[in-house]
């Protein structure tokens, strides 16, 4: 999708503090943090939502950029304490960037229930 602005950010148009990437997926952190630690990890390919990750390709999507999230997870050392890995889908779930993505937060103590 040309005007996504997380396809954008994909392709290299748009700069962003990358975090890592494969073929699959790309995390950057979030412009608005909501805690010390908050990337997002977006597929490489457009879907808006996680509802729209259809049939063994899309169950196949997600489990590699959740795969992926954890591993970022991981090499940022989030491991020890905790993370939250966050997907809202709709805007009524809170999601305003129309591209599947996962929230991950971490650094610091999450509360439940989340809201």
């Amino acid at each position: 999708m040309n005007d996504c602005i997380f396809c954008r950010i994909v392709r290299g148009e748009i700069p962003a503090d990358i975090v890592a990437r494969t073929a699959d997926a790309v995390a950057f952190r979030d412009l608005n943090p909501q805690a010390p630690a908050h990337v997002l990890v977006v597929p490489t390919r457009h879907l808006a939502a996680a509802r729209d990750a259809e049939g063994e390709e899309g169950a196949m999507l997600l489990g590699r950029t959740l795969q992926f999230a954890t591993r970022v997870a991981h090499d940022l050392g989030l491991d020890a304490n905790g993370y939250r890995l966050v997907a809202n889908t709709g805007a009524g779930a809170g999601q305003s960037v129309f591209h599947l993505h996962v929230h991950l937060l971490g650094g610091r103590p999450m509360g439940w229930p989340p809201g």
